[in-house]
């Protein structure tokens, strides 16, 4: 047996007991989230960067079968001999795998197969917790855990995509109807104002106190200039307005890469963003919506390349994740999450009287109102928001021991970070330090824009 070494972490794991808990409830939300796919939708794999939801449920039970049971479980049998392989994703220290692309061609085992492996792990765990639990399998579960709530995100993700590409256009789930607050059905957005930040030598990364991934580590100091953060995000209207004034058309406006990206890849709006007889739809995980009804929403489904170019039109820029971190530590560490229930970008709310720099204006777009002392609102859920920092390893940054180590440090190259979670990222998962990263021409994800200036 390959022997994995201890996982460093600077907080202690929970509880066995509340450990235990959070798990099941994690374990049991992965299949809650399957309940309106047909096996058939659990098949698809509509692009190379997806993976289909039977593959997900597979993965995370490969995750704690091979990181946890087989090293911490005395007497543990793998389920299959073939899964320890089949279902590792990029671990190329614990065993080879296949082409990702060709997740969708695995019919077999059937998805009733992989319900029962999910099963048959999670009794093991559960003889497992009626032990004495090792510091380590501790740590090692909580990892887990928190693996398969980025999965559950992803899973999600990768859904809208496969529904997305299906001719009759399905929809996850029925339109809710808007809440008490005005929800989807809100007319507008609140006025887009500006909230200054004084900078000086600020921290960044984790404290320590719970958990956190390796690449959060560690915490150390940063300079900031004085800086500010839009109040909300850029909404679908604001980046409609961006494609009529020929946002697409302009080279000026875009970086030599992302230039490229949209003639090779003839970009004319975000992903999920469809032009029929001149009216612009936007399909969601509740099925297709006309841009008029998504129009005070945040704007997501795009790249940095484009979050970039919209920046430098409105002649802004992007937050480097320093400063978006500084101004998230300050705030309640909530929003349009996953536990929500919208599964789609929500309008911001307005901002109570007391915080309110003044009326309404209605100058154009670009003539943004004076910078306020509010707080910025959707700093959680909604959408990723796209900085202008390259995805790079913290000052003493040190990868896991083991195959863990492959988690996050081997991909600190070619990607930019992104902060905050998105309306599919569940709310225990998410914190101030938590850094995302995809490559920049990246559009399936939940990303959207957050002006800086």
């Amino acid at each position: 047996m390959r022997r994995l070494h201890p996982v460093p972490n600077a907080h202690l794991a929970p509880s066995a007991h509340v450990l235990a808990e959070r798990l099941r409830t994690t374990r049991r939300h992965s299949l809650t989230l399957c309940e309106p796919l047909s096996a058939e939708d659990m098949m698809v794999q509509s692009c190379p960067e997806a993976s289909p939801a039977k593959w997900h449920l597979a993965h995370t039970a490969w995750f704690f079968e091979s990181f946890v049971l087989r090293e911490f479980l005395p007497g543990y049998r793998v389920f299959h001999p073939d899964f320890s392989w089949l279902f590792n994703s990029y671990y190329q220290s614990f065993t080879a795998f296949p082409e990702k692309r060709l997740r969708s061609s695995f019919s077999r085992p059937s998805l009733d197969e992989i319900l029962r492996y999910r099963g048959y792990v999670d009794g093991a765990l559960e003889h497992l917790f009626s032990r004495s639990v090792h510091p380590e399998a501790l740590r090692r579960i909580e990892l887990g855990v928190n693996h398969e709530e980025q999965h559950q995100e992803l899973m999600l993700t990768d859904i809208l995509h496969a529904f997305f590409t299906n001719p009759l256009r399905p929809a996850y789930k029925p339109i809710p109807p808007p809440d008490e607050s005005g929800g989807a059905g809100r007319a507008d957005a609140p006025a887009l104002r500006f909230v200054s930040f004084e900078g000086g030598m600020c921290e960044a990364g984790s404290s320590g106190d719970g958990f956190c991934f390796d690449n959060e580590q560690k915490r150390h100091r940063v300079w900031l200039e004085p800086y500010a953060l839009a109040s909300r995000l850029v909404t679908c209207g604001e980046f409609a307005a961006f494609i009529a004034d020929g946002g697409y058309r302009r080279p000026e406006l875009w970086l030599s890469a992302g230039w490229d990206a949209v003639q090779a890849n003839g970009w004319r709006a975000p992903l999920y963003w469809t032009e029929s007889s001149g009216r612009w739809s936007v399909f969601t995980l509740h099925g297709e919506q006309s841009l008029s009804q998504a129009k005070p929403a945040p704007v997501s489904h795009m790249s940095f390349y484009e979050a970039d170019a919209y920046a430098r039109w409105a002649g802004r820029r992007l937050a480097t994740e320093f400063e978006w971190e500084a101004a998230a530590e300050k705030a309640p560490g909530a929003g349009n999450l996953l536990d929500s229930g919208h599964l789609q970008p929500w309008p911001a709310a307005e901002p109570d009287a007391s915080q309110s720099p003044g009326p309404r204006t209605h100058r154009h777009l670009l003539e943004f109102p004076a910078e306020s002392s509010a707080v910025p609102c959707q700093l959680f859920g909604d959408c990723w928001e796209w900085t202008a920092s390259a995805y790079l390893p913290y000052p003493g940054f040190k990868p896991l021991a083991g195959s863990l180590g492959e988690y996050n440090g081997k991909f600190m190259s070619g990607q930019m970070v992104l902060r905050g979670g998105s309306c599919l990222t569940p709310q225990s998962h998410i914190r101030a330090s938590y850094r995302n990263f995809f490559p920049p021409e990246t559009r399936w994800q939940f990303s959207g824009i957050r002006l800086a200036s």
